[in-house]
């Protein structure tokens, strides 16, 4: 095999509890993240021509250089495998997921290099070795090695699959997807978090309880949303939070802002009037706001 293609979901965190900062800087967070039908296309082509791993994008203003997660997972990968690597690959990424907004693309991206280079390897390698890999290129990158919903723990390399009952009330769910035209930088969003502490942090056992207590009799209606990165962030950008509140007195809907945003969701149920909540977006946002209808992995 020569080439391979593999597919970058999208991701939301449904919840999302900071609950601290670690001596090493990083947050220690509790998320259940659930993966998405809407997401970027990876193609990976063995190239004789090449000396190095290569990257080419679709969307302009993707960086193509080493700076993308794309070629720091593929540099990642070579340390660990060594001789057991293919040779150097050339990287054809098809973007859906818009960036800055909190969905995780660049890290599924990162994980979609990683498994192409697995399938391309003589000797691949093992989950635990691949997830290790993951883990050193980004926090968020290990859970879209599973496939499934998960609860992230740590700053985020620590990966639990959730109980069947738990997977199947999220499985297929829809959901309505929508961001502005600005993103949200990560870094900046957790600094500003860090800042209020520790009034703004939640309490980890508190967390854990209500993902407990879900998981124990799950439902799509009573899910706990969470995210206490919102707090920071709807102080710079009103435009988020008068949304969300518009969506709620309107129409009903259970909303929040997913990751360090500047993305948001809504959780959807068949009597939802999709094309007049589009609108309301649209009306708020301007045209070219993103927004899209898709289901929960």
């Amino acid at each position: 095999m020569s080439r391979i293609r593999a597919f970058a979901p999208a991701k939301l965190n449904l919840s999302l509890a900071i609950t601290g900062r670690r001596s090493d800087g990083f947050h220690e967070l509790i998320s259940l993240v659930t993966q998405l039908a809407l997401g970027d296309a990876l193609d990976a082509e063995i190239r004789p021509s090449l000396t190095a791993d290569s990257l080419e994008c679709d969307q302009p203003g993707v960086p193509v250089d080493a700076s993308n997660l794309v070629l720091k997972a593929a540099v990642a990968y070579r340390r660990r495998a060594g001789a057991a690597a293919p040779p150097p690959v050339h990287f054809i990424l098809q973007k859906q997921t818009p960036a800055g907004a909190g969905l995780g693309g660049g890290s599924s991206d990162a994980a979609a290099a990683l498994r192409c280079l697995n399938g391309l390897a003589q000797k691949p390698l093992a989950a635990s070795e691949l997830h290790a890999c993951a883990a050193e290129v980004g926090s968020d990158v290990p859970l879209f090695l599973t496939g499934e919903p998960v609860i992230m723990r740590g700053r985020g390399e620590q990966v639990e699959l959730l109980g069947a009952a738990a997977r199947a009330t999220l499985h297929g769910r829809d959901v309505l997807v929508f961001k502005p035209t600005f993103g949200v930088a990560t870094a900046w969003a957790y600094k500003r978090l860090a800042e209020r502490a520790p009034a703004c942090y939640v309490s980890a056992e508190e967390a854990e309880k209500k993902l407990a207590v879900w998981q124990a009799s799950p439902s799509w209606e009573t899910f706990p949303l969470e995210n206490n990165l919102e707090l920071p962030v709807f102080e710079k950008y009103a435009a988020l939070p008068v949304l969300l509140e518009e969506l709620r007195s309107r129409f009903g809907l259970r909303c929040q802002m997913s990751g360090s945003g500047s993305a948001c969701f809504a959780l959807l149920l068949p009597n939802s009037p999709r094309a007049e909540i589009e609108k309301v977006i649209h009306d708020a946002w301007g045209p070219e706001a993103f927004v899209r209808s898709t289901t929960l992995a």
